[in-house]
């Protein structure tokens, strides 16, 4: 686990391949079910994402959103079997700095080490910053995402 001022990130070794670990991943449809934090509700739109660029949709909610809403994810980062990551805004809107990053590294071929890190040192917006919203998921949510990826990868 490694904590500074503007991330957090947290690691597990998963027994199963980068490329299974991958495929769930990218997968939108699977997302709630890897999410620690609770948020994550359903995916809007399936596509399987591809490359960056890529923008998937996801019903969530949370109090700090007065209730339901929706994000757009935007895909920075796409290197098959070894990373996904994206960019989280509110739907109909540019991503505003806070970044979610997934990166696998085998340990085998049958195990892989996977770094999960939430990441909002991009963000700028000063009234964004000042309603001291960061970190808003916290170490152990991601640890339970990790765990939740374990299961979901192993079935």
């Amino acid at each position: 686990m490694t904590t500074d001022d503007t991330s957090i990130s947290v690691q597990r070794t998963i027994d199963a391949p980068a490329k299974d670990i991958f495929e769930v991943l990218t997968n939108p449809e699977r997302h709630a079910e890897l999410d620690g934090s609770g948020f994550v509700r359903s995916d809007e739109r399936t596509n399987r994402i591809g490359k960056v660029g890529d923008v998937f949709t996801m019903n969530m909610e949370g109090d700090h959103m007065g209730g339901e809403y929706q994000t757009d994810n935007h895909v920075t980062a796409f290197d098959e079997n070894k990373m996904v990551g994206w960019q989280t805004a509110p739907a109909g809107t540019e991503p505003k700095g806070w970044e979610w990053l997934w990166e696998l590294e085998p340990q085998g071929p049958d195990s892989t080490l996977v770094t999960h890190t939430y990441d909002w040192g991009k963000v700028t917006d000063e009234a964004l910053l000042a309603k001291n919203l960061f970190p808003l998921v916290s170490e152990s949510q991601l640890e339970d995402s990790l765990n939740n990826l374990a299961g979901a990868s192993a079935s």
